[in-house]
This record gives structure tokens, C-alpha cells and sequence, in this order.
């Protein structure tokens, strides 16, 4: 693997203005892989979140927040991982993005222990994945096959403690409560059949979606 496969133009530019070139290569050559390693899936087993960044087909970006029970996100083997997608606000801005532009950036982050795990690929979405039937709760599954798995410096990483769980997580034998956002009056009337159903008819100004 040659080291420009992993910088473009842009990158090179900036590397050479602050001479971090051949840092840069050395990282490269030392740190990224496309593999899953043990410690990788150590690590990404003890996760409860990760931030995702998408593209839409003209380049424009969109970086959201997933979270779960640790582990949610599961590595099925040395370069593919599964995501569940979970009931959200239905704008599906980072998951629809996949169906125009495959390509994904996944970030995951130990505030506890300030570390932090960068995966880059490629993903696809199903509502059809058998996957599903693990996950109870769960919408679609996303799969993302790896190309590029590599630690960042934690220089910055805030050290903050986890209190508790959210208690919207989806789990075995356990019905969520209903968000409030879901019973305002501006967005009670445009919410799918299912959501009325589940009991989405009263009053409530709490929070946001």
C-alpha cells in the first residue's frame, strides 16, 4: 500500500505547510490497518455510542450520534461490522445518505479512559438483514465493510464518567417509553400510523426531537 492511497492533495498540502509529511507516512506505515484487531474489537465491544459522518452525493456532509448498550455495534468479522438503526426522529439524514453514497466514517470514543478508534468504508442499509431478529428494537441494520481502522491521539479527549444507561435503549423483554417530543402538538399529526398506535396521543413540552 503506497502511502499517497491514504492522503489526497488537500492533506499533502497542509502536511507540507507544517512539515508533519513524513510523521504522516510513518503513521500510516505503523498505526492504520484493515484487519481487526483484538484490542480493536475489545474496544469496540465496551462502546455504548459512536459518532457516524456520512456524505450525500454532492460531497455535503452529516455527522450524527448513534447509541446502544455497550457493544451495540458488533464486528462480524476482520473487516465488517454491523450497526442496528433504532426508531429516531425519521429524517434519516446519515442513513440515507448511504443510499446515495456509500462511503462512512465511524468514530468511536472511551471517555473514561480517553481513547478513541477511527474505521472508514464503506455501508450498506437493510431492513431485510437477518441480523435484525438480534436486536430487538432495531429498524435496519447497517453493515459497513472496513478499509482504513486507526487509533487517534487521545491528547484531547475530555475524561468524563458514564452515570447511566438512556433508558430509550432498545433491550430484550423492555418497551421504551415514549419520547416526549412525540406528543407535541406540532408533530403529533404528522407522526406514523405506528407511533399513534403505540400511544403517542397526549401533551407534552419536555424536550426535543
Amino acid at each position: 500500500m503506497s502511502n499517497d492511497s491514504f492522503f489526497h492533495e488537500g492533506m499533502r498540502q497542509l502536511q507540507d505547510e507544517r512539515e508533519t509529511r513524513r510523521i504522516a507516512d510513518r503513521l500510516n506505515e505503523k498505526i492504520v490497518h484493515s484487519i481487526f484487531t483484538d484490542e480493536n474489537r475489545t474496544f469496540i465491544q465496551r462502546c455504548p455510542m459512536v459518532f457516524v459522518a456520512t456524505a450525500d452525493e454532492h460531497g455535503h456532509p452529516e455527522c450524527s450520534y448513534k447509541g446502544g448498550l455497550p457493544g451495540f455495534v458488533r464486528i462480524l468479522d476482520g473487516q465488517t461490522l454491523a450497526i442496528p438503526d433504532y426508531d429516531g426522529n425519521g429524517m434519516y439524514r446519515s442513513w440515507g445518505n448511504l443510499l446515495v453514497n456509500p462511503f462512512i466514517g465511524l468514530l468511536f470514543i472511551d471517555f473514561e479512559n480517553q481513547s478513541r478508534l477511527r474505521v472508514n468504508g464503506s455501508a450498506k442499509i437493510s431492513a431485510d438483514d437477518p441480523l435484525r431478529a438480534e436486536y430487538p428494537g432495531s429498524v435496519f441494520i447497517v453493515r459497513v465493510t472496513v478499509e482504513k481502522i486507526f487509533p487517534a491521539c487521545p491528547r484531547y479527549i475530555h475524561k468524563m464518567q458514564l452515570v447511566e444507561l438512556s433508558e430509550y435503549v432498545p433491550k430484550t423483554d423492555y418497551v421504551p417509553p415514549v419520547p416526549a417530543w412525540k406528543k407535541f402538538d406540532e408533530f403529533r399529526d404528522a407522526l406514523p400510523e405506528r407511533d399513534l398506535a403505540n400511544g403517542n396521543n397526549g401533551s407534552s413540552n419536555k424536550s426535543e426531537p
